[in-house]
Order: structure tokens, then C-alpha cells, then sequence
């Protein structure tokens, strides 16, 4: 009994040795139970140990790279020489560039703890300041991070059509979260360090490093698209050669969900990480800012999953704006291109958001939209949904607005008269008849002699469709008196010597002129 337990201790005994303990031992029995209880812990050292050797093998095949020294990946920072310091942080990056699958919390326990132990120890190890980031490195890191991160989303099975995550829906979380949070922690570490040489990192965080980067976006877990958002924004910032890049590479996921596939879980984080990029745009703009702006950002009014991500839209709209006042007209008339007619809510939104360009509006170009954007508003003045209507009145209250609106009332005013007094004669809402009361009196006030106009107009136009309203109800009577006395007659005379054929003798004419 002796000697099988004996035989599971971690360290191989010459055949010599052995014999004599297992003698001394035999001949030893009262430690009996000590000798158990350091067997149970030797072998689970030894089951940790051949864990370790296990994944290492994996890791670190016998050609290693060349120059760069093997060391135990399993070692502290504080357990090695200052010169083995880098050997081991590249050791415990290939490490960690061994992928489990996080779905079964039973599997590999040992070797993903063992994992997660060691980039953390990276992650302070880099914070430390005290690393050196040569090609190696960021060769080892950079692997490590793709091998880690990027991966194929499972299809999407959601039932709403609306595209991407929207308010009703719960938020899917990544089970591999515990470690790919601690990578993403690793790389805005490497990218955020202050002595990394951008010549060096450059050459592997490149064009495909970031395509893939992008690609996460489509990510299900919010949080990983909250990391996401952070890194690109600071690649950006510090890759100077690969701003164009990354702006053509968005554009081309803007285009693709809008055109193709209204999908996609990551839009209101790119347009939040463009947001700060257009604010940083050099005056006067370059052409290719502008086409991002009417190309892309304007599209992004048309699908249904607006309002996920309205807000960083409007956002980045109004800084486009800000930069280039002259942009404001094209941007209006993208807004009444995808004006969305049948959705309310979204209605809602665009009204917000034309607000906010007009405080923005300069009088040359607002006069050259004034009239079909007032046709809209009218349209919304006088919108059954009482919140639109309500939303449009309140556009009164802005006084750059209405400025804009006195200084041009003369075009103006007889696009939104109409509506004004029905919404006095019909609307069902009172907080309407309140605002449209108010309005009213705000006109008068203006130009009470246009306003007089317009009413006069307003009178005939409703007298004049009465009228007609009139003759085609006393036509209708006469038409329908002239059916009920033409009764057409019909003979029954056979055609050759067959009774079932039957030939009109005379048709009936109507007297009454059509």
C-alpha cells in the first residue's frame, strides 16, 4: 500500500533509492498517516505542475523565436533578473494566446484561472511603466490580442427587424468576458504607453489589425463595444498615418448598414468616437469630410433603428455644422428626403434635431430651404399625433428660429397659415389649440396685415371649395335620378331559330350631361 502511494510522488527515484525507501519505510509504519497526507499534496502539486507543462507545450513548441530566451511563463516579475524580464512577459504572452471555451464553467477550470492569473499580471506588469515594448514584444503582445479577440459572432437570431440591440431587448453577454476584459485592459495599456515607438507598433497594428478591430463592433455584450469605442478612439489619436483609413473603413460599415442590411450593434459607438474626430477637424474642410458627412451620416436617418443612436447623429450633424455653417442647407434637405412620414416617434426625433440646426442657420442658407421645410412643418402643424403637432408649435419659441421666421414671413406665412387656423377649428388636442392660440397671436403681432391677407386667401380658398364641394353633390343627385328612371329594355327576339340568344332592341339614353 505503501508503495503505491509512494509511486505517485512527482520526482522520478533511481531504481536503488526507491528500494531503500520503500525498505525504511516498510520498516517504519507508525508514520504511516504523515506520509498519506504529504502524498495527497505532492500529487496535487503535481497534477497543477503537469497543468502548466500541459499548456506550455502548446505554447512554447522547441522553435521558439530566435533571440528570444524561454523562460518559465509561470514565474513573478519579482522572481527573475531585470535581463529575464522581457523573455518572461513574452513567455506569458504565448501563454495566453491559448483559447478556451468559456460556455462550460466545468471545462479547464484550472487552465483558464491559471489564464486570467496571468494577464493580470501582465496588465500591472505593463502599468508599471517598467516594460520595454521592442519588435518581439509587440509582436507577442499583438498576436496574443488578435488570437484572444478576434472571432466570429454566432448568427444573430433576433425576432425585431429593427436592426442591432433596441431598448425592449436584454443585452447579450459574452461568457469569455472574464478574460477578453483583462486583453482589452493589455492592449489600451500598450497603445496608452507613453516611451511604445508608433514606428515599430505600426507594423503590426495595421490595416487588417484594425478591420478585425472594427468587426467587434457587431458585438452583442455592450461591454465589449464600450472597450472597443475606447481603443479605436486612442488608435486613432496615436496612428496618425491610419486616420484615413479608419474613416474610409467606417464609412464603408455606415454604407453597408444602410443600404444592405440595417444590422449592426455598433453604430452609436463608432458615431460617439466621431463625434470627438470631427471636432478636431482642420478649417476649411476637406472634401472628403463633407462626403462622409451627405454620404454617410445623412443616410443614417433612413432605417428603422434610428433612434439607438440619434443622439451621437445629431451630435456629430451639429458638428459638421459648427465647423461649416454652409453645410446646414444640404443637411436639411437630406433630413426632408428621409422624413419619416408613418413613424411618429421618429418624427419626434427629426423635429429635435432640426431645431438644433437652425439655431446653427445662417439667414442665405436658410432661405434657400425655407419653403419646402415650412411645407413639412405645416404637415406637422397640423399632425393628429398631438406630440408632433405640440413639437412643431414649440419650434416657435426659439428665437433665433423666429427670427429667422419674421425676417421671412412674407414666404412663410402663407405656407403655414392653413394649418394654423384648422388646427384653431379641429384639433382634438387642447394643449394644441393652446399653442396654436398662441401662434396666432405671436403672427398677428408680426404683421397683422399679412396675417389679414392670409385669412382673406384662407376664406376664399374655403368658400371656393364649398362651392365646388356644392356642384358635385348637386351633379351625384342628378346622376343618381337619372339611373333610377333610365331602365333599360331589352328584347328577346331569337337570332336564327335559337332561344337563347338575346339581341338589344334599343339602349337607353341618359339626358343628364356628365
Amino acid at each position: 500500500m505503501i508503495k503505491q502511494i509512494l509511486s505517485k510522488l512527482p520526482k522520478k527515484v533511481p531504481k536503488s533509492d526507491s528500494s531503500d525507501s520503500a525498505r525504511s519505510d516498510s520498516s517504519n509504519t507508525t508514520t504511516f498517516g504523515n506520509v498519506f497526507q504529504c502524498t495527497n499534496v505532492g500529487s496535487t502539486i503535481s497534477s497543477k505542475l503537469n497543468v502548466v507543462k500541459r499548456v506550455s507545450s502548446v505554447v512554447f513548441p522547441a522553435s521558439m523565436s530566435a533571440g528570444v530566451e524561454a523562460v518559465d511563463p509561470c514565474l513573478s516579475f519579482k522572481d527573475v533578473s531585470n535581463t529575464q524580464k522581457q523573455s518572461l512577459f513574452i513567455s506569458k504572452l504565448n501563454l495566453c494566446c491559448k483559447v478556451y471555451d468559456m460556455s462550460d464553467p466545468d471545462k479547464n477550470t484550472t487552465e483558464q484561472d491559471l489564464k486570467r492569473k496571468t494577464l493580470l499580471e501582465l496588465v500591472d506588469y505593463v502599468s508599471s511603466g517598467s516594460v520595454k515594448f521592442t519588435e518581439p514584444a509587440i509582436a507577442a503582445l499583438c498576436k496574443m490580442c488578435a488570437t484572444n479577440l478576434f472571432r466570429a459572432f454566432p448568427p444573430k437570431f433576433r425576432t425585431s427587424t429593427t436592426g442591432g440591440e433596441t431598448e425592449d431587448e436584454e443585452p447579450i453577454f459574452d461568457p469569455a468576458w472574464s478574460h477578453l476584459q483583462v486583453v482589452y485592459d493589455l492592449l489600451l495599456q500598450f497603445i496608452n504607453y507613453n516611451s511604445l515607438d508608433v514606428k515599430l507598433a505600426k507594423a503590426h497594428i495595421d490595416h487588417a489589425f484594425i478591420l478585425r478591430l472594427l468587426d467587434l463592433f457587431d458585438s452583442e455584450d455592450p461591454r465589449e463595444r464600450d472597450c472597443l469605442k475606447t481603443i479605436l478612439h486612442r488608435v486613432y489619436g496615436k496612428f496618425m498615418i491610419h486616420r484615413p483609413f479608419i474613416r474610409k473603413s467606417v464609412s464603408n460599415i455606415i454604407y453597408r448598414f444602410v443600404f444592405e442590411t440595417e444590422r449592426h450593434n455598433g453604430i452609436a459607438e463608432l458615431l460617439e468616437i466621431f463625434g470627438s474626430v470631427i471636432s478636431g477637424f482642420a478649417l476649411p474642410l476637406k472634401e472628403e469630410h463633407k462626403i462622409f458627412l451627405l454620404r454617410a451620416l445623412v443616410p443614417l436617418h433612413k432605417p428603422k433603428s434610428v433612434g439607438i443612436y440619434h443622439q451621437q447623429l445629431t451630435y456629430c450633424v451639429v458638428q459638421f455644422i459648427d465647423k461649416d455653417q454652409r453645410l446646414a442647407s444640404s443637411v436639411i434637405k437630406g433630413l426632408l428626403k428621409y422624413w419619416p412620414v408613418t413613424n411618429s416617434q421618429k418624427e419626434l426625433m427629426f423635429i429635435s434635431e432640426l431645431e438644433e440646426i437652425l439655431e446653427m442657420t445662417s439667414m442665405a442658407e436658410f432661405q434657400k430651404i425655407m419653403v419646402p421645410l415650412f411645407r413639412r412643418m405645416a404637415f406637422c402643424l397640423n399632425s393628429s399625433h398631438y406630440q408632433v403637432a405640440e413639437r412643431a408649435h414649440l419650434l416657435w419659441n426659439n428665437e433665433h428660429i423666429l427670427n429667422l421666421i419674421t425676417q421671412n414671413r412674407q414666404v412663410i406665412l402663407p405656407l403655414v397659415f392653413s394649418a394654423i387656423v384648422h388646427n384653431g377649428q379641429s384639433h382634438w388636442n387642447q394643449a394644441v389649440l393652446n399653442l396654436t392660440q398662441n401662434i396666432r397671436k405671436m403672427l398677428s403681432q408680426m404683421d397683422e396685415e399679412l396675417v389679414a391677407a392670409c385669412q382673406r386667401r384662407i376664406e376664399e380658398e374655403d368658400s371656393s371649395a364649398s362651392s365646388a364641394a356644392e356642384r358635385r353633390r348637386v351633379t351625384w343627385e342628378r346622376l343618381e335620378a337619372a339611373a333610377a328612371n333610365c331602365v333599360p329594355v331589352q328584347s328577346t327576339t331569337s337570332v336564327g331559330g335559337a332561344g337563347d340568344v338575346l339581341v338589344p332592341v334599343k339602349s337607353a339614353t341618359c339626358s343628364v350631361a356628365c
